[in-house]
């Protein structure tokens, strides 16, 4: 919904960033193949969404391993 880089903490609390939509059945599947439970993958599933929402992508290898190491940085704060 709100397209652009916004990749910063100040994002205008008015604004709407947009949904973030589960399919809790690809989740199962997911967890299944990876080897660890649903709270995990839903919550991995989560940050990635809410990371996209807030304008990091994963198109361009370079991207790819940001966002892989702000994902990794938000799951240690959950000890996950």
């Amino acid at each position: 919904m709100q397209e652009g880089d916004v990749k910063s903490p100040e994002v205008e609390s008015d604004k709407l960033l947009g949904d973030i939509i589960i399919s809790a059945e690809t989740a199962k599947m997911q967890a299944d193949s990876l080897n660890h439970n649903m709270e995990r993958e839903l919550t991995v599933l989560l940050i990635h969404g809410l990371l996209h929402l807030t304008g990091y992508d994963h198109e361009e290898d370079k991207d790819y391993n940001i966002m892989r190491k702000k994902e990794s940085e938000i799951l240690k704060i959950f000890a996950l």
